[in-house]
């Protein structure tokens, strides 16, 4: 009986650690300014879609002013989360929010078009449609998780 539940913990140990190591790289890029990670970001595009020069720049300085806005909006909630002034957000106010967050997505989709040929943005759309399915249901605000 020992045993067993020697292994039970030694197996609940070891699949917590690997729950751990599943929630992806976002914390490698918090101490990066946002210059470098727009250079990032555009790096990895220009590999996906064979970007040309121009392409690059202009990718490059619509990363870096995004970049630089999340940065900011980032910093906004840190210092609201050290001085526990976190203001219940009302539904009119959670409905802002999102909809900033989704014209500001239609801006981001609106200026890539602009700067990608055809066959880029389908490439581009492709991939990132593909990566919105994968990692659906995979944030800390899974309906699962909550309240609990």
């Amino acid at each position: 009986m020992k045993k067993v539940l020697v292994l039970v913990m030694l197996m609940a140990g070891f699949t917590a650690m690997a729950q751990k190591g599943e929630r992806g790289h976002r914390g490698d890029f918090k101490d990066l300014s946002a210059e470098q990670m727009a250079t990032l970001h555009t790096k990895k595009m220009t590999l996906d879609l064979d970007l040309t020069e121009a392409q690059q720049s202009k990718i490059k300085a619509f990363h870096l002013e995004k970049f630089k806005n999340r940065k900011a909006k980032m910093e906004k909630r840190q210092a609201q989360k050290d001085t526990s002034e976190r203001p219940k957000l009302t539904s009119d106010e959670k409905y802002a929010l999102r909809l900033e967050r989704l014209d500001a997505a239609i801006a981001h989709k609106a200026e890539l078009k602009k700067i990608l040929s055809t066959e880029q943005f389908e490439k581009w759309e492709k991939h990132h449609k593909k990566r919105g399915e994968h990692h659906k249901g995979k944030g800390h605000h899974s309906k699962g998780k909550r309240g609990k």
